[in-house]
């Protein structure tokens, strides 16, 4: 990999969700890094280091890398996002060759800015305190940061992914959004479904999601979404076992009826964005019963995204 032409100041993390917490440090390291003539670095993995530590009790994600890098690039904020395989043998570095190998020898470190309790290394060896020993005798500052909450919340509640990944278990994508500071997204390939909302007048997109992905619970959401041609449309979006057909051992499914779009989806890719929650998932006592309620849902989808009905 590259060198960079001028050292630089370096973030580490997991960053999941890029929410308005990273953009918080994102923004400070940009602004330590020109008051200084240095690159901004963000370190990151090609997945949750939990993943291989600790997969049985690993986080749900609240982004694809592929999302992740483009949120952290969309920033404007970074001149470099190093994206590091963390595999078996990752996790069984040790805390000193990571700053050797990626602090020092890659990234030409002179300010390392993470959060106070970040911890690195094999069998999470590596702390703050050993940054900063480490970093008098290889040449670089260390800045150990506390989490950060909303600017008018009034519980001054830390914004964290953990956090965020409690609200949308929740339902609560709008209380999610607030600290991802945008709509949390699911993207995935749409896939042929039992054709049943096509049956019933409300054709729905099947979202086949990447394992792992954090998905809302389960109900109906107003939302859109991107990528059916260029426009964006509004979306009434199911997520849960039907329970109207199937039992609560049926799977669980994700799937979009998009308003004002009538087109062949299968097979491509569809980014999901939730805007606010509409209802429970409900069991109905008949198809006629469910098609009201789903012609209700989608009037309150159209008010919720602010969208006029078609002429």
């Amino acid at each position: 990999m590259k060198v960079p032409v001028r050292p630089s100041v370096v973030t580490i993390g997991a960053f999941d969700g890029v929410h308005s917490g990273h953009r918080a440090l994102l923004q400070l390291v940009r602004e330590l890094a020109d008051a200084r003539g240095l690159l901004a670095v963000v370190v990151t993995f090609d997945r949750h280091p939990a993943q291989v530590v600790r997969p049985a009790s690993a986080p749900c994600l609240l982004t694809t890398l592929e999302q992740k890098v483009e949120l952290l690039e969309g920033t404007g904020l970074v001149d470099r996002v190093e994206v590091l395989t963390f595999d078996e043998a990752r996790s069984r570095e040790t805390a000193t060759a990571f700053v050797h190998e990626v602090l020092v020898d890659r990234l030409r470190a002179r300010l390392v800015v993470v959060g106070a309790d970040f911890h690195f290394g094999y069998r999470r060896g590596g702390n703050v305190a050993l940054l900063e020993r480490m970093g008098a005798d290889l040449g670089f500052e260390v800045l150990g940061l506390g989490l950060v909450a909303l600017d008018g919340d009034p519980t001054h509640t830390p914004v964290s992914s953990t956090r965020v990944r409690e609200l949308l278990a929740a339902g609560d994508v709008a209380g999610a959004a607030r600290l991802l500071d945008r709509p949390h997204e699911l993207r995935g390939t749409v896939v042929r479904g039992d054709g049943r909302g096509r049956q019933l007048g409300f054709p729905t997109a099947n979202l086949a999601v990447p394992e792992g992905l954090c998905i809302p619970a389960d109900g109906i959401y107003a939302g859109t979404a991107h990528g059916a041609g260029d426009a964006v449309h509004p979306a009434a979006i199911s997520i849960g076992t039907r329970p109207t057909f199937y039992s609560a051992e049926a799977p669980r499914l994700v799937e979009a009826h998009l308003l004002d779009f009538d087109g062949d989806l299968y097979g491509r890719s569809l980014a999901l964005r939730f805007t606010a929650r509409v209802r429970d998932q409900q069991r109905f006592a008949d198809a006629g019963e469910l098609v009201d309620r789903m012609r209700r849902d989608v009037a309150e989808t159209r008010r919720l995204v602010g969208a006029a009905p078609p002429v």
